[in-house]
């Protein structure tokens, strides 16, 4: 920042706060009670767009079972002492001091009754009492630490975020001046960011460029929480299927999910996938036992024995419409796997088939070898994995160890959660240790 003004220019707060997401008015609203002086700025036009959109838009706000092993990053234990400090039943009994209607869902999955909008109303009142102002439109042109400075540390310069319209309207008329800029001081500067995923929601950057302008490492960042795309025949295979969902055990040499899977025009969603996903790098291959419950192999040799002229299909069809839906493997996708895994002995009696080759069939059933040729990436992602690297901030503040009176919190670090609400309860935790110290 080059254009220094006098400091009258400047409207002086105790604490600002960029991003009026999740973690950003947790953060915002435990100062302000605090008595501190607390401004939140957002390029978007609304606050709080992705909460509107989670959890096919009734908020999965947190989950009753919180534990660090669900979360990942580089440093497995940053997230420890936030999520101890600030544990669900916190969240959750603000929520119930707001009288808004949730339900859980399994797994311990709790989401609003009726909309995510009672979160958000509930966050922004909660930011009002606190005597917090939320301001929107606001784009950052600009942030600089101070040097010496007695009553402020960072020197901010914003302007108005232009919506497309505008944008196109100023192209038009030729309209070259410089849009008018306002100036900020504070003490506290809390980069509450999100990450990369979905950018329609007006995700961006910002938050890693800061990070990188004070000195902060990033850890690689990638898009996660997200379904697989697929390519050549087995993409195929699976667009065919687009509709079909089965509970299944997603795995890799890292973890493993007994979850449902859905197949879709893309590739494979559902949340055995999306789990998956957070553990899976580009190249890698997944393992997917399309029968959990039972050990295909063991139940196609044994029919070899007691039911000899038995076809293939058979044998799986009655297996699977036995009457527990868990088990049922529904008839398309048995037709498809079919065609794809044992089509020419498909007519086959299963004592004309060598028991190597039932034994293959019986662990590619519980074991389907697939390898993704991607992901739908940030347009669909839940989350961003990878970040501001966590060894460089403190675990109990969420301050900088590179510049004194900078602080990050929620998606911007290198803490991804499950999903599950799990991300949710991260931004919660990370930000009320945040604005319990700026």
């Amino acid at each position: 920042m080059s254009n220094h003004r006098n400091a009258s220019q400047y409207t002086h707060y105790d604490v600002i706060i960029i991003g009026a997401g999740a973690s950003g008015l947790y953060c915002a609203l435990t100062a302000g009670r605090r008595g501190r002086r607390v401004l939140v700025l957002d390029h978007a036009n609304k606050a709080g767009k992705k909460i509107l959109m989670s959890g096919g838009g009734r908020c999965n706000f947190t989950n009753y079972y919180v534990e660090p092993e669900h979360f990942i990053g580089a440093n497995q234990h940053f997230c420890k002492s936030a999520l101890s400090r600030y544990p669900s039943w916190e969240f959750i009994g603000m929520v119930a001091a707001h009288k808004i209607p949730y339900h859980e869902r399994e797994h311990g999955q709790l989401f609003c009754d009726d909309s995510a909008q009672d979160i958000l109303t509930m966050l922004l009142a909660e930011c009002t009492a606190a005597g917090v102002q939320v301001k929107l439109n606001a784009q950052i042109d600009s942030v600089q630490a101070i040097e010496n400075g007695k009553n402020a540390k960072f020197e901010l310069l914003t302007s108005k975020q232009l919506s497309k319209k505008e944008k196109q309207e100023r192209k038009e008329s030729a309209n070259q001046t410089k849009l008018p800029q306002i100036g900020y001081r504070c003490e506290s500067l809390v980069v509450a960011t999100g990450g990369l995923s979905i950018p329609t929601m007006g995700a961006s950057g910002l938050g890693y460029e800061l990070a990188q302008q004070f000195g902060h490492t990033l850890i690689a960042t990638d898009a996660s929480l997200v379904p697989f795309t697929f390519t050549d025949k087995t993409g195929e295979l699976i667009r065919s299927l687009a509709g079909i969902s089965l509970p299944v055990i997603a795995s890799n040499e890292r973890i493993s999910f007994k979850l449902s899977m859905l197949f879709t025009h893309r590739g494979l969603s559902g949340p055995a996938m999306l789990q998956l996903s957070n553990y899976w790098h580009t190249g890698e291959t997944i393992s997917i036992n399309l029968l959990p419950n039972i050990d295909m192999t063991a139940l196609l040799l044994a029919h070899k024995k007691s039911h000899p002229k038995q076809l293939i299909r058979t044998v799986v069809a009655d297996y699977t419409d036995s009457g527990d839906d868990s088990n049922k493997l529904p008839k398309k996708l048995l037709a498809a796997l079919q065609t794809h895994l044992w089509d020419d002995i498909k007519d086959t009696e299963l004592a004309n088939i060598k028991d190597e080759r039932l034994t293959e069939l019986g662990a590619t059933l519980n074991g389907w070898q697939l390898k993704p040729s991607g992901t739908e990436g940030y347009r669909t992602a839940e989350v961003t994995r990878g970040g501001v690297k966590t060894d460089e901030v403190s675990s109990k503040t969420m301050q900088s160890n590179m510049q004194e009176g900078l602080y990050f919190i929620g998606e911007v670090l290198d803490v991804t959660g499950w999903l599950g609400g799990y991300n949710f309860q991260w931004a919660w935790a990370s930000g009320f240790v945040c604005g319990e110290v700026v």
